[in-house]
């Protein structure tokens, strides 16, 4: 248990030699910090003995006190409420759920197959509360709601990653964005993890690795898990970090793991999904981006047939600058969709050179520029067919399109997060910002859309779920197109009315509006890639009556 302190306590601890100050009740021993601190040590002192809450938040975020908190806090208050009584129980245990549907890989397909279920859903009890319970700042099923797409194990795999998440990764976003790497030993913790195996948007793929996500059984893995590990992985509410852990990698796999040669798989597949090897997706070049059609890295089979020899350059890569391989698409043929083929390409060939590039927003992902030169690649390493890998990238499409929709679904949760906690901590004109009415309706705004769009998530990771990659591909491109757009206008929308409600604090980098001012620099990181929202609009309704037709559109 914590120790206990009066505040006549702390005000003993006042000197250069023996410095101690409250902030929000919890009491921290800055003796031996001073030197570090980058403010000063003046600063500090003037503060000594004191409740220093109003300076520190002036100042800081909370994820300071995350970094510092095991290291500094020597206890409370003792007019601080004491934290809940554990459970007696040993193991203390979520609301039961009934069991929902048990899913299990399809010999070589590469799609989840659902099993029958053994209760209707309509039937689940809610999980009990998770989080902070601010209305709308995490999903409606932390919160006592109902929802049909939810069992324990997701229940436990959440808590499991949100503890890693606020543990390992929340206290040095900061630090590792503005250094522009997340370091290679959090990637590989990933592997051990079993995360990294979970998210290929397939079954897990048990056998090309060993190891496993602690708390789900592997024949239960599905859709849900995934969106789990990339919804939390967002609340640190950095692009950069998100990129920098799945961004090459979730993209870039899964074309190697359902298309890839089984030898070529086997050869590789190990050391990717343990963290121990990188990989990344490079498609986008100078003059091709959404028009994948028209792309001109050239691939030219060899005279003897055993290689294809591959010049061209790809740009906007993301993790390019660590990868050791390359999921690229290439000419082989003519013009148009049909002459695209896709091959793995290894930095070890040879020929391959990458520099990184200086954008705008998500600064720790890795961003390359990505030039071959007369790069020897073996025709084993052809993934799908020779000039059918139009279709590879198209059904890759989906995967990656998800991906940055749950991203940017949780980054204006965290924007949305991060007003409500400075509102009410914030006054003007003699009030709080939370009880001025034009605050609550930029509020009000941002949760409706967030909800909206967060509920159309769901519904659609289901019928991604139930259906296989072919008639997901034809029936929900379109959809998942559309709802692209509608999250990062979303996203835009809540990073925008953030930094109003944070003013000026939103303008600097670090301090209470961090994460604001970072997020609205990723905004267009996740309005561009994965299809612009002008192309993606068109594509949704283009998709959607074309497939119609096919279903038996009357008009």
């Amino acid at each position: 248990m914590s120790k206990r302190f009066s505040t006549a306590d702390v005000a003993s601890h006042k000197t250069a030699s023996d410095l101690w100050i409250i902030v929000d009740e919890d009491v921290y021993d800055l003796t031996n910090f001073q030197e570090e601190h980058p403010g000063g040590k003046k600063i500090l002192q003037r503060v000594a003995g004191k409740d220093a809450s109003k300076q520190f938040w002036k100042y800081h975020n909370d994820s300071i006190l995350k970094k510092y908190q095991k290291q500094l806090q020597v206890g409370s208050l003792d007019s601080k409420a004491a934290p809940p009584a554990p459970p007696a129980t040993a193991a203390p245990e979520q609301k039961k759920a009934p069991k929902k549907d048990v899913v299990k890989p399809e010999a070589n397909s590469g799609v989840i197959a659902p099993q029958p279920t053994e209760a209707a859903a309509e039937d689940s009890e809610p999980f009990d509360a998770y989080g902070d319970l601010i209305p709308y700042a995490d999903p409606s099923w932390y919160q006592t709601y109902h929802s049909p797409y939810y069992n324990d194990t997701h229940v436990a795999l959440r808590d499991e990653v949100r503890q890693w998440v606020e543990e390992k990764l929340m206290p040095n976003v900061t630090e590792w964005d503005e250094a522009k790497k997340v370091p290679d030993e959090i990637f590989q913790e990933m592997g051990e993890r079993g995360y990294l195996a979970g998210m290929l948007g397939m079954h897990f793929p048990t056998e090309y690795t060993d190891k496993r996500v602690q708390c789900v059984p592997t024949e239960k893995w599905d859709h849900f898990h995934e969106m789990i590990i990339t919804d939390e992985l967002s609340r640190t509410g950095s692009g950069g970090l998100v990129w920098g852990l799945i961004g090459g990698y979730g993209i870039g796999g899964p074309p190697l793991f359902k298309f890839g040669k089984k030898e070529l798989v086997q050869r590789i597949g190990p050391d990717l999904l343990s963290g121990k090897k990188r990989i990344c997706l490079a498609i986008t070049e100078p003059d091709a981006g959404s028009d994948v059609a028209n792309l001109t890295c050239e691939a030219k089979l060899s005279e003897d047939g055993k290689h294809y020899i591959v010049n061209g350059e790809k740009k906007w890569i993301t993790n390019g600058i660590w990868s050791d391989y390359f999921t690229t698409a290439v000419r082989t043929g003519g013009e148009g969709m049909n002459g695209v083929s896709v091959l793995l390409i290894e930095r070890s060939a040879g020929g391959v050179s990458t520099r990184k590039m200086d954008c705008q927003g998500v600064w720790s992902s890795g961003t390359t520029y990505v030039t071959f030169e007369d790069v020897k690649v073996p025709v084993e390493n052809l993934i799908g067919k020779e000039n059918q890998g139009f279709k590879v990238v198209m059904t890759n499409f989906n995967h990656e399109r998800i991906g940055i929709i749950i991203q940017c679904l949780r980054f204006a949760r965290v924007c949305y997060e991060e007003s409500v906690k400075y509102a009410h901590k914030r006054r003007t004109f003699g009030k709080r910002l939370i009880d001025h009415p034009v605050i609550r309706l930029k509020l009000a705004h941002m949760a409706r859309q967030i909800e909206a769009s967060y509920n159309w998530m769901e519904n659609l990771i289901y019928q991604c779920q139930k259906m296989d990659e072919m008639e997901a591909m034809l029936k929900l491109g379109g959809a998942i197109a559309s709802l692209k757009a509608q999250s990062t206008t979303t996203f835009e929308f809540c990073a925008r009315e953030a930094s109003q409600i944070f003013g000026g604090l939103s303008y600097s980098r670090g301090g209470q509006g961090a994460k604001v001012e970072r997020l609205y620099r990723d905004v267009r990181a996740y309005a561009i890639p994965g299809g612009s929202e002008e192309i993606m609009l068109d594509l949704s309704i283009r998709q959607a009556l074309r497939v119609h037709k096919v279903l038996g559109m009357k008009l």
